[in-house]
């Protein structure tokens, strides 16, 4: 007669972690004015550095979507129509302005540069549209789908640092997506110390996972 299996992982249904592992105690919910759509790649989902399920369920005007690929009606309706979370009501009075957080490269051509935050028009609201993935495949995504090439561009201007240890960076200026969505919010709705807490929260994260791979290490050493 065979035993039951013991060792079944027990999952958070909220961030969809192991629940040892669990991050929810860095949820920092914070009410923001610039919609948020996070594009995350399939190799994301399950990958414990990742960091943009953790912004996405502090932000409540935000959404994430996984996929590589999407139908031109897809994204389509994933830019322009309205959120349909409870949390979205007060956006569906407004049409969104999709803009793409893309860093510069010199070797893109027919980039669409971001008018100045001051010349969109009232009636409409800024959705900031985040690639979460590796540099690659984040690149990958931007080409496979056409009408994310057709959007307006943001780009940084002289942010910090990066305080993402946990994951090696191909160039010293990269960020996570936690990291860069805080800062393009800041500078889109310039106010600097309003997202403070969240990177606060980052911190807590990044030690959190520091941890855990430290005692994964000294577990295995002992065995």
């Amino acid at each position: 007669m065979s035993s039951p299996n013991t060792s079944k992982r027990l999952y958070c249904a909220r961030c969809l972690r192991p629940q040892r592992t669990c991050i929810c105690q860095w949820v920092t919910p914070l009410e923001h004015d610039v919609e948020v759509l996070f594009l995350q790649h399939p190799l994301e989902v399950h990958n414990a550095k990742n960091s943009a399920r953790l912004l996405h369920m502090s932000l409540p005007h935000s959404r994430l979507v996984v996929g590589e690929t999407f139908s031109a009606h897809e994204l389509q309706a994933l830019l322009y129509a309205p959120f349909d979370s409870a949390n979205e009501m007060h956006a569906s009075d407004k049409t969104a302005y999709p803009i793409l957080l893309y860093p510069e490269n010199s070797e893109e051509q027919g980039l669409i540069a971001l008018p100045p935050v001051a010349q969109i028009p009232s009636e409409m609201r800024i959705r900031l549209i985040v690639l979460d993935g590796t540099w690659r495949k984040s690149r990958k995504m931007l080409y496979l789908n056409p009408l994310l090439q057709q959007l307006p561009r943001l780009t940084l201007r002289d942010p910090p640092s990066s305080h993402y240890r946990i994951r090696k960076a191909h160039k010293a200026d990269q960020l996570s997506s936690f990291e860069a969505t805080c800062y393009a919010l800041m500078q889109l709705e310039e106010n600097i110390e309003k997202y403070k807490p969240l990177l606060a929260a980052f911190d807590g994260f990044v030690a959190q996972q520091q941890a855990h791979v430290g005692m994964q290490a000294d577990m295995q050493e002992h065995e």
